[in-house]
């Protein structure tokens, strides 16, 4: 006997069960690891077939553990062969085993409440506009043409102080012509003579983005890459899940795509500065709120009658929240929706309510720390008429949609979503990448994303903790509005 029918015994008549027995079945493709998909079939195209709610609770559980980075930031599952050299299988296997795996991301600095932003926000606009993503090139420096690796080393490491520095002043460092990083063996060692720690991908609760060597502990994740993602525009985004997000990162360029592909970065201190002073008010004192996934695959349920629907609906939902709060590390708050993929009923998941402007944890500068430009549904669909359509088919790509409310879930406004969108288009800067080129970001105040691509792509990111002399930096910082 089905798990379903063994709840629904006692409540149902046999008349009753008879009629509203239908089958989940929960189909992960062996060709696409990360696509899952629940195919439900009616009465008028079954003659007799069991509703297994067994079925329906492994789909939504599977549903939350393969869940792919697309719900918060896009990533590839592509495997790789570019930036890492060739290694046999013993030294796979025995990197594998050498390798620690680093710390969980550090937990977002969400800082204490900013009173009166529009007085703060009047103010910070009277200063001079702060420097952004300035360009260090290996022979600008004074390393010459081909410089060998350990000129290179030694350069980073007399160098760390004021490069990060540089990054904290500018948001952004990008480097350029320096061979090292062509590779992830020169990469890894060029951040490590600047003195940043590592940590895991702020990802890692909710899924295993893939790392560019295939290594599990391997501290360089691949940066969106996968072909099947060459059409979609990643919006502006700072990197960060629920109550984790690193402070810095760097993204590296292994193969640069043969067209488009380009790294996109964003001051968010600029941000702050260019919204209106109305619609800064209003998104910090409502806040700003996610919804991180949808699983749109309960169009069946509206076919079940009327008194069995709702009975259903709350089993699944308890299921799910269940299923979903036991992987991420932050509440998520499951609600129905009527609209989903295909106008069919869904489940929308919502995480907490959270600040749009932060002020930054080193400097106290306040910035614009908000996902709006990615997650936004409406901006991503405006998006799909120059670009075209995101793709957005398969089991998993559906569960990723993403959308954004007022932290009291109101809509915001399409007025309010087009003044966002043009202020970010206005602050990006399009950094095009050639092997071995590096930016060195602050994940609080830089924004990043990535424009569409044709051809084969190998961008990877290393997230970081924080950096050695984060402190003193901190306590050498200059009052700021």
């Amino acid at each position: 006997i089905s798990l379903l029918d063994w709840h629904l015994q006692p409540a149902l008549s046999d008349s009753l069960q008879t009629e509203t027995r239908y089958i989940a079945a929960c189909s992960i493709s062996s060709t696409t690891p990360n696509a899952s998909s629940l195919f439900f079939s009616s009465r008028d195209k079954v003659n007799m077939v069991k509703f297994s709610f067994s079925a329906v609770a492994s789909a939504i559980a599977l549903s939350a553990c393969i869940v792919t980075t697309d719900a918060f930031v896009p990533a590839s599952r592509q495997s790789t062969q570019f930036g890492v050299g060739t290694m046999s299988k013993t030294d796979q296997l025995s990197m594998t085993a050498t390798l620690e795996q680093p710390p969980l991301a550090p937990l977002t600095i969400w800082g204490d409440k900013i009173e009166n932003i529009r007085d703060v926000q009047a103010e910070y606009r009277k200063r001079p506009a702060p420097g952004f993503a300035p360009t260090i090139s290996a022979s600008a420096v004074g390393l010459g043409e081909s410089p060998s690796a350990e000129e290179q080393i030694a350069y980073f490491r007399e160098n760390a102080t004021s490069l990060k520095q540089m990054m904290e002043e500018n948001c952004a460092v990008i480097f350029r012509d320096f061979s090292l990083m062509k590779e992830q063996e020169g990469f890894v060692k060029f951040y490590e003579a600047l003195g940043m720690k590592t940590c895991l991908d702020p990802l890692h609760s909710v899924s295993a983005r893939p790392t560019v060597d295939g290594n599990k502990n391997s501290p360089v994740y691949e940066a969106v890459n996968k072909e099947s993602r060459k059409n979609f525009f990643i919006g502006m985004h700072n990197e960060f899940v629920g109550t984790r997000a690193p402070r810095a990162a760097a993204f590296v360029c292994f193969k640069a795509a043969e067209t488009g592909g380009e790294f996109l970065i964003a001051d968010g201190r600029a941000m702050f500065r260019d919204l209106s002073p109305d619609l800064v008010e209003k998104l910090y004192n409502r806040q700003i709120r996610y919804s991180v996934m949808e699983l749109p695959f309960f169009g069946w349920i509206e076919n079940l009658p009327e008194p069995v629907q709702s009975p259903v609906s709350g089993l699944i939902k308890g299921l799910a929240s269940a299923a979903i709060n036991a992987k991420v590390d932050f509440s998520v708050d499951l609600r129905w929706g009527e609209a989903g993929y295909d106008n069919t009923k869904m489940l929308q998941a919502r995480a907490p309510s959270q600040p749009p402007i932060v002020r930054h944890p080193v400097t106290g500068e306040p910035t614009w720390f908000c996902n709006v430009h990615s997650h936004s549904s409406k901006l991503r669909k405006d998006r799909e008429s120059k670009y075209g359509a995101e793709r957005f088919e398969d089991g998993a790509s559906q569960i990723n949609k993403s959308d954004m409310f007022f932290g009291d879930d109101g809509d915001i406004t399409d007025e309010d979503l087009r003044e966002m969108d043009e202020v970010t288009y206005k602050n990006v800067q399009f950094v095009k990448m050639t092997e071995g080129d590096v930016v060195l970001l602050d994940n609080y105040k830089c924004m990043h994303g990535r424009n569409v691509f044709d051809g084969t792509r190998k961008h990877g990111v290393a997230w970081f903790e924080g950096w050695e002399g984060e402190e003193e930096m901190k306590a050498a910082a200059e009052p700021v509005p």
